[in-house]
């Protein structure tokens, strides 16, 4: 009998290992098993273990290495204090290797996924900038960025269908007061089929993980909810801080 008894494809695969590597059972530098072990563990052909390993290479999680095969490259700057650290450093908090490339930028009305997390009534104006982040070229995720209108009054940028760089921190820059923490909310769920097409997901039911950010402003004031789609099935909620203690 095998170690899983029901079939799985390359998406339990990948979210098995991302769950490994983020927990730290798999470390940084550690070598990946080999194709024909995820195989032979899950039961599967090596096209399916190959597909779940080119996901965790496009998340960053892992990388090629001559002579050895894969290993652990650990969690990245996916991470939003890492890339709150990042901006701060370089001006930017899109690591090396990435771009973003703007889908939408507009108004529309908060629906009841949005409203609560930015404190305002259904239907209230709110600004979204939808975006497909790419890494080394490949498509990683999209993300739609919700801000409140005092946001939108002191950085008339993000009305523009150009990336700054750091919407963020743009913002928190204009507004005086340092981005404090973020809480993060993953739940999963099918991909949508402009996100498929988006992300160049060409199979009919492509499960995904939603990350909703809500960051909020050392002053209590939310500048940003963010709802990120990407490859992956954890639910998971928390908070953590994004200022450096000093």
């Amino acid at each position: 009998m095998t170690e899983m008894a029901r079939t799985v494809g390359y998406v339990d695969i990948a979210a098995h290992y991302r769950q490994q590597i983020q927990d730290g059972t798999l470390q940084p530098g550690e070598t990946m098993p080999s194709m024909r072990q995820v195989c032979e563990r899950f039961n599967v052909a090596q096209t399916t273990a190959n597909r779940a390993f080119r996901v965790l290479k496009q998340e960053g999680l892992t990388l090629p290495k001559a002579g050895v095969g894969t290993v652990v490259a650990g969690p990245i700057s996916n991470n939003i204090a890492n890339r709150v650290a990042l901006h701060a450093t370089t001006g930017s908090a899109l690591d090396g290797g990435e771009s973003s490339r703007i889908l939408e930028v507009g108004t529309v009305g908060a629906d009841e996924l949005i409203a609560p997390r930015l404190d305002v009534a259904p239907g209230t104006p709110v600004h979204v900038r939808r975006r497909v982040v790419s890494r080394g070229g490949i498509p990683v995720h999209v993300s739609s960025s919700y801000y409140p209108a005092y946001v939108i009054a002191v950085t008339p940028e993000l009305t523009e269908p150009v990336s700054t760089g750091g919407s963020r921190e743009l913002a928190a820059d204009r507004l005086g007061v340092a981005q404090d923490r973020v809480l993060e909310e993953i739940t999963s769920r099918l991909a949508t089929e402009a996100e498929k097409g988006a992300l160049g997901l060409t199979a009919k039911d492509v499960p995904v993980s939603q990350v909703i950010r809500t960051v909020y402003l050392a002053d209590d004031r939310v500048v940003e909810v963010a709802v990120k789609v990407t490859g992956g099935s954890t639910p998971l909620r928390y908070t953590m801080p994004l200022r450096q203690a000093h």
